[in-house]
């Protein structure tokens, strides 16, 4: 495995002041969620994985999910233009982290995407039509990244927020996915993995390498990922799935070399 490195940030004071849109508001537990971000940082680190910590930002309740501010390539990044206006201002210092490793590309209005959409598998990527989001995203993606040779293709996505609650790469060809939110069809040539239907959120799996580290909370799901012989590391991510965040949205992961 070439090494990696991990963009991650501290959770915010604010992350009670979230933005929500499939789930109630809950009250969040700082300490419980950010003792469970640093066990989090910890499991990359001894994966590893070079982690390199933004401060956190007192004033963007949701930085902590710093994947929805950048997509990491080998050959370039993308700093997304987040679809809710509150994180807009997320992404200068992502791009400050990232413009050492990478030529830096940005999406610009009336496009917006974030990360949390943007699924890659070698050079295809799925990009889910949500309501953070669009097709304009879409097209300025394709631009940027066609002569890189990469594919990008729109997703309808229902009844969740990003395209990554829904499905994520579990092994080299095959995705865990929530059939209910995003057709499988729409990923061609890939093996899959269905959520048990009584976990509807369990499809986040963060893959590093070869090792999917996965959360606890959803032991029938595992167990599918188990008989497929993918053996997942668990990572709890409880408190900050109250702010509908999962494994995938704490870190931005890419190659230390091109």
């Amino acid at each position: 495995m070439k090494p990696l490195i991990a963009i991650t940030r501290s959770v915010s004071p604010a992350i009670d002041r979230c933005e929500l849109t499939n789930l109630e508001r809950i009250p969040i537990d700082l300490e419980r969620a950010r003792a469970q971000h640093h066990e989090y940082e910890r499991t990359l680190s001894s994966l590893g994985v070079e982690v390199l910590r933004l401060p956190e930002e007192p004033d963007l309740p949701d930085s902590v999910f710093v994947e929805d501010a950048a997509i990491a390539l080998e050959e370039c990044a993308i700093i997304t233009r987040p679809g809710a206006d509150s994180r807009k201002p997320e992404t200068e210092s992502v791009a400050q982290a990232l413009a050492p490793y990478r030529r830096l590309y940005t999406i610009q209005a009336p496009g917006s995407v974030d990360g949390g959409d943007v699924l890659v598998v070698g050079r295809r990527i799925w990009v889910g039509l949500s309501t953070r989001s669009n097709r304009s995203a879409i097209a300025q993606m394709q631009a940027f990244l066609e002569p890189h040779g990469y594919r990008v293709t729109g997703v309808p996505v229902s009844g969740c927020l990003h395209l990554k609650s829904a499905v994520t790469q579990a092994a080299q060809d095959t995705l865990l996915i929530n059939p209910a939110w995003v057709d499988r069809a729409a990923f061609p040539g890939m093996e899959f993995i269905e959520v048990d239907p009584s976990e509807p959120y369990a499809a986040n799996v963060l893959l590093v390498g070869k090792t999917a580290l996965y959360q606890p909370a959803y032991p029938k799901t595992r167990r599918r990922l188990e008989a497929a012989g993918i053996q997942p590391v668990l990572v709890d991510q409880s408190e900050l799935a109250k702010a509908e965040g999962a494994l995938t949205c704490c870190s931005i992961l890419f190659t230390k070399s091109i």
